[in-house]
């Protein structure tokens, strides 16, 4: 039979043991142990006697951006209202990935996914299945409605291929509590690796599993520690990057906005590998949410003993602080983000030498990404063997990606490594909306490139990706359907480069300004095959020359579409046409004269009276048909999508 957590009771005795500072395992074990339950309700649907709902309602951010905060003060006022707080408790967690269904609400211990829930709703919610046992099956996600049988939600496309590591506790747990961390096997690991492992130990178990950086270069993590450990100094720091600037990548934010007790242990656990006793966590202003919950962890964990001096009775010392970054992408490369750090403006450092010798404030440094991180805590518990039994050869593990772009299922997702695209695309995504066709995927943002449909059952690792000139990157994964233009995707993330550059090299300074004149020429149709060439040889002259990974990478749309979609280029340059009718010099709007009804309507919608009226009414109309004066016509749009009968297109 379930027995409900009492929740006030477990921080009063978890406070009064972790305070004392455990000095053993086994005594975490007890008390983790004893409120387990609350969290197996979530994991394992153990239903029995019920005598206590969990409403779980995702307060990352993409839902509390869809209103989820009036859903959950709604649910908790309707509740009360019922007299039903003895039967139900509703628990603000994180991410649950199906982000384009927000917001969403789980109620355990039937595991019933609401989906696009509204506060009209919430009466009737909390009537029919909180207080009567009837799942309201009309608001259920369509996915999980079978039948007259509903499936559990790992059942489902979506997410029956995803195996979360990195993401085991976001959507689980409520991320300002520490109790239910601790339920959820929280500080296992760092209790462990401190009274039960030597420092040798802890890097040899992170080499042997395999796990490679998840920010984007994929550099084996145990060798990163390996590097800094041996290097004597008066101190050593951890550093945390969790300046997630790429667009359309929110794979951190989501892990401190659900799991930020995670994040504490995991660079704790690094702090005692290579000796360092104080840790930085560097993360963007933008993230409000996730600084809070860090914040609340962080202080939570002090609280308890779990940070500060003599941790679980031991003489290792370590402590955390966090530090705001203000947006520069260039600060998500490492020597940038300690410059930062140091109070300094975000530029790159030469290398050598390394942060393992010589990184924040002149001290040997240890820097990882918010994911890689998040991994650490799972491999000291299950063990090297355990991690590296998923994934590859050479890519171990799992990788969160967040789904963008052109497809259903919008969010995030966590996956084997070595998982194709096209089952990313076309299983766990959903596939292309609107029976459209699919194009090409970007991987790694404004540093990665683009995998071309003829290419789609590539498996996603650091190795294949490297093969055909992309790479994996910190986890973006934007699909794009046959409306795209690969040209002006490729303008697009060089934009964004150029605007970032922090400019202290003139490689990058310079020539990503040079490479994008180049391409705005070609979308303005006046670019010629000389500048083809010439682009090629600028983006292979920035990836050599330029100081930081920034510029290194930034010519990798350019290069990946000249690659792929070079046919697209030449159609920009030989024949003045944008195939897929986006690059706005290249295209015009017609109206069909045989088709228009005459409705008026897209004269009506014309910014600047482009559109006028003609003497011409086609057979089987009433109404004279429209035209567009091209010379008029600033190409805006209005008129094709404001029209009902397909009389306009664009050519």
């Amino acid at each position: 039979m379930f027995s409900p957590l009492p929740f006030s009771g477990v921080g009063a005795i978890l406070r009064k043991v972790l305070t004392a500072r455990m000095k053993t395992l086994q005594e975490l074990n007890a008390v983790r142990d004893q409120y387990k339950d609350v969290i197996a309700i979530r994991k394992q649907h153990e239903q029995g006697d019920i005598q206590k709902r969990h409403v779980l309602v995702c307060g990352g951010t993409g839902c509390t951006s869809s209103n989820s905060e009036k859903l959950i003060a709604a649910l908790k006022e309707e509740i009360a209202a019922q007299g039903l707080s003895d039967r139900a408790e509703v628990v603000r967690t994180g991410c649950f990935g199906l982000c384009a269904l927000g917001p969403i609400m789980i109620v355990y211990p039937e595991g019933s996914f609401y989906s696009m829930m509204s506060v009209e709703n919430v009466k009737e919610v909390v009537t029919e299945h909180l207080g009567k046992g009837n799942v309201v099956t009309r608001l259920l996600y369509d996915e999980t409605v079978e039948g007259d049988k509903i499936l559990p939600l790992e059942a489902t496309p979506f997410y029956r291929q995803q195996n979360r590591v990195a993401l085991r506790n976001c959507g689980v747990i409520n991320p300002e509590s520490l109790e239910e961390y601790i339920a959820a096997d929280g500080y296992q690991a760092l209790a462990k690796v401190v009274t039960e492992m030597t420092p040798e130990q802890v890097i040899q178990t992170v080499l042997d599993s395999g796990l490679r950086g998840r920010g984007g270069g994929g550099f084996p993590t145990g060798r990163k520690w390996a590097l800094t450990a041996p290097n004597k100094a008066p101190q050593k720091y951890v550093v945390c990057n969790a300046d997630e600037g790429d667009p359309g990548a929110f794979m951190d934010r989501s892990v401190l906005e659900g799991d930020p007790h995670c994040l504490v242990e995991a660079m704790a656990i690094t702090g005692y590998a290579v000796g360092a006793t104080k840790g930085f966590v560097y993360v963007r202003a933008e993230y409000p949410i996730a600084v809070h919950r860090l914040q609340i962890a962080i202080d939570e964990a002090r609280e308890a003993g779990l940070l500060g001096e003599n941790l679980f009775g031991s003489d290792f010392d370590f402590d955390l602080e966090i530090r705001l970054g203000a947006g520069a992408f260039v600060c998500g490369e490492e020597t940038a983000l300690m410059t930062s750090i140091e109070g300094n403006r975000g530029e790159p450092r030469p290398r050598p030498p390394y942060p393992a010798v010589k990184g924040l404030f002149g001290c040997p440094t240890v820097e990882n990404n918010v994911e890689t991180f998040a991994n650490i805590p799972q491999i000291i518990l299950r063990g090297a063997d355990w991690f590296a039994s998923m994934g590859t050869e050479k890519s171990k593990g799992t990788k969160v990606f967040a789904l963008g772009g052109k497809i259903k299922h919008t969010g995030l997702v966590e996956i084997p490594m070595g998982t194709t695209l096209r089952e990313i695309v076309e299983e766990i995504g959903g596939g292309i909306p609107n029976g459209k066709k699919f194009k090409a995927a970007q991987t790694g943002g404004p540093s990665g490139g683009c995998i071309p449909a003829d290419l789609i059952d590539t498996p996603v690792d650091y190795d294949n990706l490297t093969a055909i000139g992309c790479m994996m990157g910190s986890g973006g994964l934007i699909v794009m359907d046959e409306d795209t233009c690969m040209v002006d995707m490729a303008k697009f993330f060089l934009e964004f480069t150029v605007d970032e550059s922090c400019g202290k090299c003139t490689p990058c300074r310079v020539g990503t300004k040079r490479l994008l004149e180049m391409l705005d020429k070609i979308t303005e149709g006046k670019g010629t095959l000389e500048d083809l060439d010439k682009m090629e040889e600028l983006c292979n002259y920035i990836k050599a020359n330029s100081l930081c990974g920034l510029g290194q990478t930034a010519p990798n749309p350019v290069l990946a579409t000249l690659r792929f979609f070079r046919d697209e280029y030449v159609a920009h340059v030989v024949d003045k046409k944008c195939p897929a009718g986006v690059c706005k010099s290249l295209l015009s709007f017609v109206i069909d004269q045989d088709t228009c009804i005459g409705c008026g309507k897209c004269a009506r919608n014309c910014p600047v009276d482009a559109i006028q009226k003609t003497d011409y009414v086609a057979p089987g109309h009433k109404l004279p048909s429209y035209t567009i004066d091209t010379a008029k016509c600033i190409k805006c749009g209005a008129c094709l999508a404001g029209c009902k009968f397909n009389a306009i297109a664009k050519v």
